[in-house]
């Protein structure tokens, strides 16, 4: 998808999302972005999920509506037995799987002390996570 297209697409999604907690999923979005330059975006699950070309690292969860979580993932070949590590100093993430991260934004005081850390979680993310 090129570029002008792909923003068309997400403004469109941003414009016509009805979530409770919008300007949160909105703020979210732009930290991913200015984080980590260079990602690519989509909708994937009727949600905004972003990575390297075609392979996905981070995914918003957006439902139920009142739910704001950033799902930092491996893609689907990641291996449940290479002894996969991430450092989380701040312990923002909780692990669905060794190698599956959720950060779940309670509220907008949540969302702003959490995006202290974010920015270089998402960066040390997608860095490692990169083959």
């Amino acid at each position: 998808m090129a570029v002008a297209e792909q923003w068309s697409t997400l403004d469109l999604y941003f414009d016509s999302l009805q979530h409770t907690r919008k300007s949160e999923v909105i703020a979210l979005h732009h930290l991913i972005l200015d984080a980590v330059p260079g990602l690519s975006e989509r909708i994937k699950w009727n949600a905004p999920s972003y990575g390297l070309g075609a392979d996905d690292r981070i995914t918003m969860r957006l439902s139920p509506g009142d739910r704001v979580q950033l799902i930092l993932h491996r893609g689907a070949k990641a291996g449940a037995d290479d002894f996969f590590r991430f450092e989380d100093p701040d312990k923002i993430l909780s692990w669905a799987a060794p190698d599956r991260g959720v950060v779940t934004f309670k509220d907008a005081e949540d969302f702003a002390a959490k995006s202290k850390s974010l920015p270089d979680i998402l960066r040390r993310w997608v860095a490692c996570t990169t083959r």
